[in-house]
Formats: C-alpha cells, structure tokens, sequence
C-alpha cells in the first residue's frame, strides 16, 4: 500500500469517526476522553513522564469539568471554577509561548512536565469539549467548525508554504514552515469562516466566525511550534504511530487543543456581550 493511500485512508477514518461522534454528546465527550488519554500517552513519552497522575489528573478534571457540565447539565458551583481553570490554562500557555521564542529548549524539569500536562493537555481537552456546549446545548457545528477552519489552516500553509514560501517563520524549530505559508493558512481560514457561517446554523455572526479564523490559525500555529519544539527535544518526528502517514494522534491535535481555551473565552465573550 503506497503511503499516500495510507495517509489518506487514515485520514479518513479519524474524520468519520470525529464527524459520526457529533450526532451525539454521550458519544462525543466519550470518543474525545479516548482522543485525550492517547495524546496523554503520547506527551507523556515525549517528556519522559513515567506516572500514572496526569491520567488520574486527566479523568478527574474531564469528569468534573467537562462530562458533568457538558451531559449531566450542572453547571453548580462549577462556572466560577472553569473560570479559575481558564485563567491558570491561558497563563501556562503563554508561559509555553515564551519558552518558545526565549528559550533554547522548553525546561521540562519535573514539577513543569505535571503543570503542562495538567493545564496544557488536559485543560486544552477540558475547553475543546466545553466549545461544544456553548448556550447550554450541544452544538456541534461550534466543535465541526472549528476543526475545520484548523485543517483549512494547515492545508492551505503547507501548499502555499510548498509554492511561495521564501522567508523561514521559526527554522530552528520547523524548518518547512514560512511566513507566506502561515499568511496563506490564515487568508483561506478568513475565507472558510465565511462559508461555515453562510453555510451552518451556529447562531454565531459572520464577524464571529472571521474572528475565531484568527484566533485558530494564529494560536493554533504556536500550539503546532510548541509540540514541534517538543519533539525536536525528544529528537523524534512524530508524537506517535497510531494514525499510519500523519504520525500520533496529538500531532493532529496539537494546534487545536491549544487555541481551545482561547476560542472558549472568546465564545464565553460573545455571549457574555449578547
């Protein structure tokens, strides 16, 4: 089998099984709780954490912040909590930015590796699962969506990138990526939202859409640079070997796991102002 059809036929199975799961929330929070603990393990060999927490940490804050807000609908006590976990994920997460531009290696000592897993992995699938329930109802097209203008993002980097791209955007880290590939991702995720609004009932406005197109490429471009600074430490290629052609699982997760706290404040935002 050549590895284009490998590719392919791998592709294919992780977006039907992540589209068929959207058809039900019991399904959904199930399929990405199993999404999450793969990329658990997958982190967890990158950083050479051998400890069985970040899974018992990662089952707890999923149950609680997001299995029990998300199908059992309490939201008791809970609201003021996800706000304080929204807050510690942000400030990890741009303590994880700075590493990446400050930094010649992310220190990984080992109080670090349990924060990271904690409010980078296991928040970052905490928000992905809670963009889900914005309105207090399952929204599936929020979750579609966002995938969506995430794999426009990084289709459209990587052919423009392949064709045009000259200047380097961060070589010692991922030197296939250049600016006219990370101009031309986030060009056709502003021209994708437009046809997720035209297209979807999100009851979300054009202007919000086009807004969330930023925050996914920008964010989910240093999401992407973070894991690749990761594994160049661990000097491997890819996180994982589970999807055959496209490498582990959090390699495709890494940009949107990463942008999900920021797309779940700014939803949190509109609706705040609505």
């Amino acid at each position: 089998m050549s590895e284009t059809l490998t590719r392919g036929l791998s592709g294919i199975l992780y977006i039907t099984l992540l589209s068929l799961s959207l058809f039900n929330e019991h399904a959904f929070v199930i399929l990405f709780y199993v999404f999450g603990i793969i990329c658990m393990a997958e982190f967890c060999k990158l950083i050479q954490l051998k400890s069985l927490y970040p899974y018992i940490i990662f089952t707890i804050m999923y149950f609680i912040f997001g299995y029990w807000q998300f199908v059992m609908n309490s939201h008791i006590g809970l609201v003021e909590a996800t706000q304080i976990l929204q807050v510690i994920t942000i400030f990890v997460q741009l303590l994880l930015i700075k590493d990446l531009f400050s930094e010649k290696k992310i220190p990984l000592f080992s109080s670090k590796r349990y924060i990271i897993t904690t409010f980078y992995l296991a928040s970052g699938f905490v928000f992905l699962v809670l963009i889900g329930k914005h309105g207090k109802l399952f929204n599936p097209v929020l979750i579609l969506g966002s995938f969506i203008l995430v794999w426009v993002n990084d289709t459209f980097a990587y052919l423009v990138g392949k064709n045009f791209g000259k200047q380097k955007l961060f070589p010692s880290i991922s030197p296939k990526k250049t600016v006219e590939g990370f101009l031309g991702g986030l060009f056709f995720a502003t021209i994708a939202s437009y046809f997720i609004f035209k297209f979807t009932d999100s009851h979300l406005t054009f202007t919000n859409w086009l807004i969330l197109s930023i925050i996914i490429s920008v964010i989910g471009t240093l999401g992407d640079l973070i894991e690749s600074k990761i594994k160049r430490q661990a000097n491997v290629k890819d996180s994982g070997v589970i999807m055959p052609g496209h490498g582990g699982l959090l390699d495709r997760f890494d940009s949107i796991i990463f942008a999900a706290p920021f797309i779940y404040l700014f939803l949190r935002i509109v609706n705040y102002v609505s």
